[in-house]
């Protein structure tokens, strides 16, 4: 048997979606994360977590994928014969654990989180089935003045996750107006009001005239494929189009060029009233114009939220593998839902919250070239095999003062170190041999400044010669060389 195993060939693959992260990756959203929660916590948010798993049926119909009713999720079957699905988001789990422990709780209760959530649903470039999500939620808190906190919180954890000043927007639009365009086009429909919200979705990528398609009879795109309108009238399509883009310059502007869009009904009235309200209340934030837009075009589950939606988006541009050029988009969003916890308790409890796509937004800022580098250990070269305690020696010196450093392990000679110290990423070696114990001294080569200086030697007689980044100091001095060349690299 032990035979058939060694003689086994299995195929090394893994499910698309579920994506390994080596160090860079990992340490990144782990900095991430930890200066957004530093920001939750500012604002007076506490900690929770509520585990991977919940019962199917708490997840009910807040699903990510509508088109795929309860398809959207992973699921097992317990011992007890109950399906349990891994959480598709932090927001679900809040409202099973609030309904669960209401009566205990401070009202409201502002919680924040952090951690992996899976949605079984169709990866691709940027979207996974696995990845890492920060939330915030206030739970019984009504009106607009929590969501303006929740919309200004959220430009705060933008900023302290990494994306640059004027880099980022908070888009806010609220499920009333929507309520009242569709309304006012005649939607009555779940099947045109879905075609009208999806059409104003695609606004920045299809522009005017394709979405105008869309909300009519349809339209074909570039590669012949066809997408059925919303089926609206001329003048539906025009009343649609008008209230998308009343964006202007200050989100006051905005509101008033919204109003004159879509009339004075009482749902128009009301979701004026409630971006009026909000904006004030960013005012009295000091939440920057450039922070925070209104933006009648962002469209989020309608299945979920119940008043103010928002979405955060990077708005730098990127280049793909062609040369093309790639707009990130939406990296966080969040709403008002104030019918979930209702589910549980059937009593109306308001809620509202904003969650960063941790995973997401740390691919975007790679892809800016915004993330820094991650610098590696401090390698010390095993230059006397017969005796490793040499490397194993100065490397526990190097840790004892603070310095992040390993010892090589391998069995290669000196060149093959050196390739692995700088696939490695380390900021510096030290070089100690015969030469150096003698006179009590170690040689180390600052990887980086060596690089640099290379770039401008012609010839290997010249690099042997000045040997660039290199230098001996007295091992008395290698734990302050060493820090030096380290501090510098951060």
């Amino acid at each position: 048997m032990k035979e058939m195993a060694l003689n086994s060939k299995y195929l090394a693959r893994k499910p698309r979606g579920f994506p390994d992260k080596r160090e860079p990756t990992l340490h990144a959203e782990a900095a991430m994360i930890d200066r957004v929660t530093s920001v939750y916590r500012n604002w007076g948010f506490e900690a929770l977590d509520t585990g991977a798993f919940e019962f199917a049926d708490a997840l009910g119909k807040f699903l990510p994928d509508d088109d795929r009713p309860n398809a959207g999720v992973f699921s097992v079957q317990d011992d007890d014969e109950q399906w349990l699905s891994l959480r598709y988001d932090l927001t679900a789990p809040l409202a099973r654990f609030a309904a669960e422990n209401w009566q205990t709780l401070p009202k409201p209760f502002r919680r924040y989180a952090s951690g992996p959530v899976w949605r079984n649903e169709k990866p691709g470039p940027g979207r996974f089935r696995e990845f890492l999500q920060c939330d915030a939620d206030t739970v019984g808190a009504a009106g607009p003045h929590a969501d303006a906190e929740m919309i200004a919180m959220a430009a705060d954890a933008m900023r302290a996750a990494g994306a640059s000043e004027g880099g980022f927007a908070i888009r806010v639009n609220t499920r009333r107006l929507l309520d009242a365009v569709l309304e006012s086009v005649g939607a009555n429909s779940d099947a045109v009001r879905l075609s009208v919200l999806r059409a104003l979705d695609k606004l920045d990528r299809l522009g005017v005239s394709g979405v105008s398609d869309l909300l009519g009879a349809g339209r074909l795109d570039d590669s012949g494929d066809f997408t059925p309108g919303a089926g609206l009238e001329p003048n539906a399509v025009a009343a649609v189009l008008a209230f998308a883009q009343a964006g202007r310059s200050t989100r006051d502007m905005t509101i008033e060029a919204i109003g004159q869009a879509i009339g004075a009904s009482d749902a128009a009235k009301a979701g004026l009233d409630e971006l009026m309200q909000i904006s004030r209340g960013l005012v009295a934030l000091q939440v920057p114009e450039a922070d925070v837009v209104i933006d009648p075009t962002i469209v989020r589950g309608l299945e979920y939220y119940t008043g103010p939606v928002f979405e955060a988006e990077l708005l730098k541009q990127t280049l793909d593998a062609s040369g093309a050029p790639v707009r990130i988009g939406s990296v966080g969003g969040g709403g008002r839902y104030d019918d979930l916890i209702a589910r549980f308790t059937g009593e109306r409890i308001p809620a509202t919250g904003f969650s960063v796509g941790i995973s997401r937004l740390t691919t975007a800022l790679s892809l800016l070239g915004e993330l820094k580098p991650l610098s590696g250990p401090v390698v010390v070269l095993n230059l006397d095999r017969g005796n490793p305690a040499i490397a194993l020696d100065a490397a526990t010196e190097l840790r004892r003062a603070g310095i992040r450093a390993e010892a090589y392990m391998g069995q290669s000679g000196m060149r093959p170190q050196m390739k692995y110290a700088d696939r490695r990423g380390a900021p510096a070696v030290v070089m100690i041999g015969e030469d150096e114990l003698a006179k009590g001294s170690v040689t180390v080569k600052d990887l980086k400044v060596g690089a640099r200086e290379a770039a401008s030697i012609e010839s290997n007689e010249e690099y042997r010669d000045l040997r660039p980044g290199q230098f001996e100091v007295p091992r008395s001095e290698m734990v302050v060389r060493i820090r030096e060349i380290v501090e510098a690299d951060q």
